[in-house]
């Protein structure tokens, strides 16, 4: 099994994380899956972004769940990385895409797609149905894994759809991981690349079913692709391809 590699908030280490932009700088590289993260604005709009607040990625400021989908879409989710050595003035004009927006992206393309729910900090109402219709309707059938920390999410969408690729977010140690993916029916771990590195003997038997998370040093991408993982997550996808090759070569 060889490990894929899936572009973390799209190509975030070159391009702003979490735009269609970077979505599709990402597809260029060559990843085999992108990852993103959602949220649900005050009107149950479904966007596409990593914080619960605007200020840190967008030249504007406030809670997602406090903004309209029309008053998110005033401000600029890419001039804040003008600091990148590929920006373009093009970029001032990004938005925070919709998920809708993102699935129509990749409708022509063959790549994964791990949609984390962010659910931990704020419930929002509805948003596990929310989800699941605008995957129906736009996903083209492509492969698509739920992920979350708040397990109770993840149990939602699998009520909504037993068929649904679902993946607990861990940070640290899990005890038994076996047990939690087959009594939660679980797709897969979604694990730091740190806690799996640190502990190989313990995460061995699931290796199959594990996608480690955020791995941007060579050495540690060369390990996990030796350990045959199911995948990682990069904010450098083109650079994990150029190791991945190196090493597949050698095989």
């Amino acid at each position: 099994m060889i490990t894929k590699i899936y572009g973390h908030r799209g190509c975030m280490g070159t391009y702003p994380e979490n735009t269609l932009a970077g979505f599709m700088q990402a597809i260029r590289e060559g990843v085999d899956g992108i990852e993103l993260d959602v949220h649900m604005t005050k009107d149950g709009e479904i966007v596409v972004i990593h914080d619960e607040f605007l200020d840190r990625t967008t030249d504007g400021t406030g809670y997602i769940k406090d903004l309209t989908f029309a008053e998110i879409r005033k401000y600029s989710a890419g001039v804040k990385f003008s600091h990148y050595d590929a920006f373009v003035d093009q970029w001032r004009l990004e938005k925070v895409p919709t998920l809708k927006e993102v699935l129509e992206l990749l409708k022509p393309y063959e790549v994964e797609l791990n949609i984390e729910l962010k659910t931990t900090r704020f419930m929002y109402k509805g948003i596990e149905e929310a989800v699941h219709q605008i995957v129906q309707s736009y996903g083209n059938n492509r492969k698509v894994i739920y992920s979350s920390f708040h397990l109770p999410t993840l149990m939602r969408m699998n009520k909504l759809d037993p068929n649904a690729d679902i993946a607990l977010l861990v940070e640290g140690m899990l005890p038994h991981p076996h047990e939690y993916l087959d009594y939660f029916h679980l797709e897969s771990v979604h694990i730091s690349k740190s806690a799996i590195l640190n502990n190989v003997a313990h995460w061995k038997p699931v290796f199959p079913r594990l996608r480690a998370w955020t791995v941007n040093d060579a050495n540690d991408m060369k390990q996990l692709f030796d350990l045959r993982v199911a995948a990682i997550m990069t904010d450098f996808p083109e650079k994990a391809l150029i190791y991945r090759n190196e090493r597949e070569a050698f095989i």
